[in-house]
């Protein structure tokens, strides 16, 4: 059975995309079958993997409206290994659509039974807030990565995300765990990066991964070739970042 995790942090700009994107190809290159979807209307995951956005005729939106299946929603890409369901502007009327609907917080996690055993990873795009989109990927999922910049407001909305997971464990999926706290955009030369570091590792220990994510200017260019870093330049900094997170997902879960 495939392994569903949610890439969330309702703080915009922290990497959550990009990390998305490239964990997606990175567990691919590793020969994992992995089905990205994203769950964001700006849709930046599917532009990011070459799919041109506006040609997008069935996606994340009619899953969730059960409209139709994942497996009609699905399309090819570029990376090796790495299925997608898109998305497209028109999600954001999803969060209306839901709202006076039985369940709502399980469309996903419902439409989700029918495909999870034909791929070792779905990785779950979540758009930067904490409402029903995002609600509903975190009820379908097993675990959460939240990404977290190397800034100085890396913390603050940190402690919200944390109490949403904890109520959506009391509440819709007491199965949700935290896969790892991931640090991102990493400027060893900056002391305002290091102390972050420091700060983050020294209050959530384990919860920590021992991958950082630095920057690096090819895994900013790779999204508007519409490529993974891993196709984009695979012998990068980025590349090897997201290559090692890929394979501490793989060895945590295969204890």
């Amino acid at each position: 059975m495939g392994k569903i995790i949610a890439i969330a942090n309702q703080k915009g700009g922290v990497g959550k995309t990009t990390t998305s994107v490239n964990l997606a190809a990175s567990l691919g290159v590793l020969e994992k079958k992995v089905l990205l979807i994203d769950a964001d209307p700006q849709a930046n995951a599917t532009s990011g993997l070459g799919i041109d956005v506006e040609s997008v005729e069935a996606g994340t939106y009619q899953i969730l409206e059960h409209s139709i299946t994942p497996k009609e929603a699905v399309l090819k890409c570029t990376s090796p290994n790495v299925d997608v369901i898109p998305a497209h502007i028109d999600l954001v009327a999803i969060e209306i659509e839901l709202v006076d609907k039985e369940n709502r917080e399980y469309m996903l996690k419902k439409a989700l039974e029918s495909v999870r055993d034909e791929y070792d990873y779905i990785i779950i795009d979540c758009a930067p807030s904490l409402g029903l989109l995002t609600l509903n990927a975190l009820t379908a999922s097993d675990s959460v990565v939240i990404p977290i910049q190397c800034e100085y407001f890396a913390l603050e909305g940190l402690g919200k995300l944390l109490n949403t997971i904890k109520s959506i464990q009391k509440i819709h999926n007491p199965d949700l765990d935290i896969e790892g706290l991931l640090l991102t955009m990493y400027d060893s030369r900056l002391r305002l990066s290091n102390q972050v570091v420091e700060e983050v590792q020294k209050h959530f220990n384990d919860m920590v991964f021992d991958t950082v994510i630095q920057r690096n200017v090819k895994l900013s260019e790779a999204p508007s070739f519409g490529e993974s870093i891993i196709n984009y330049d695979a012998t990068s900094k980025g590349a090897v970042n997201y290559i090692n997170l890929a394979q501490e997902i793989i060895k945590k879960n295969s204890k």
